[in-house]
């Protein structure tokens, strides 16, 4: 696994070909001076995200964006009133960006993004920019999805595609102090991690397409048990009369310590400023936890991986998710789902 800093790989300028500066009939004349970019959904996550990259590519390139929720696009363009243009569609994004990055919901939200993108195979030759696009897809979904994407790209000739989700949630992509988890050729690595770098803090190449989203279901299978686990130790203690501050403090200085139980805690009250102390709100949603949990577990399934905490837990997280009192919550709200004391 490599692990590449943002230091380590600053973003370089490549001049055009006199054939690419043609092709960029709507700009100014300094065509060798700028680069068109592509961000395709503006959620919570992409919004932040696109933020930061606009604010630190070079003020005379252009962003474009796109997003089926036209407010976030129209208060993306009152926010960033110069270098900034909202496309009316994903194909066009595709054919004015030399970098396009998607951060999609679900996996069919990319593949029909991709679809529109890739489809006719003209880009590089009707498009503004007559070169293979780099294609960076943000979004967490199945490594089986992603594959498809990543050939119709490759075969198509129009563009290199890679996965690159990420972890560190809203407020590491309001901070730009995102990691990305990568799935891409070595060759491609650099130039990737010269585009995630303006988003983030550390990119892991974890291996060729596919590798990045692999890693990150493995993680966040982990972290749904751990999740779990820590709720039921918690109530444990705390029912057997222990004192939750206690309890937590003994556990994180002892094998049994975890992200959820030093960092999340699913106790109100155990982590100032956790989700759990205030009333769940924030964090890492249920529903979230619940979509890749899922997405882990069909992966696990075509890879012929015997699994036997999965199934379990996706059930507990499905009916959290469901219950009134849980529902929109952190996912650490599975210790109230369970009855544990607030």
């Amino acid at each position: 696994m490599r692990t590449i800093s943002a230091a380590a790989s600053p973003l370089r300028r490549i001049c055009s070909t006199p054939a690419q500066h043609a092709s960029r009939r709507n700009f100014s004349s300094s065509y060798n001076l700028q680069a068109t970019w592509g961000f395709i959904g503006l959620g919570r996550m992409g919004y932040n995200m696109a933020n930061n990259l606009r604010a630190k590519i070079p003020a005379e390139d252009t962003l474009f964006v796109h997003d089926v929720n036209t407010a976030a696009t129209k208060t993306f363009l009152e926010e960033h009133p110069q270098g900034v243009r909202v496309a009316d569609n994903v194909r066009e994004v595709a054919e004015k960006a030399e970098t396009i990055i998607t951060s999609l919901p679900e996996p069919k939200h990319v593949k029909a993004v991709f679809k529109e993108m890739l489809e006719p195979a003209t880009l590089l030759t009707d498009g503004f920019v007559n070169k293979e696009r780099l294609f960076i897809d943000c979004s967490t979904i199945d490594p089986m999805s992603s594959g498809e994407v990543a050939e119709a790209a490759r075969s198509s000739g129009q563009g290199i595609f890679i996965d690159a989700p990420m972890s560190g949630g809203v407020v590491g992509a309001q901070a730009g102090t995102l990691t990305f988890m990568i799935g891409a050729a070595p060759e491609v690595v650099e130039r990737a991690t010269a585009v995630l770098s303006l988003m983030g803090r550390r990119v892991l190449h974890l291996g060729d397409q596919g590798a990045g989203l692999k890693g990150k279901l493995a993680n966040n299978y982990l972290l749904a048990l751990n999740n779990i686990a820590t709720a039921e130790a918690m109530s444990m203690g705390i029912k057997w009369g222990l004192d939750p501050k206690a309890l937590a403090g003994m556990i994180n200085i002892s094998t049994g310590k975890c992200w959820p139980s030093e960092v999340n805690n699913p106790v109100p009250g155990v982590i100032e400023g956790s989700p759990a102390s205030r009333g769940y709100e924030g964090g890492f949603g249920v529903a979230l936890a619940n979509k890749d949990l899922k997405l882990a577990l069909k992966a696990a399934a075509e890879a012929d991986v015997k699994l036997a905490l999965g199934e379990p837990a996706a059930a507990l997280y499905e009916a959290a998710e469901n219950d009134a009192n849980c529902k929109g919550k952190d996912f650490s709200v599975v210790y109230r789902y369970l009855g544990g004391k607030e």
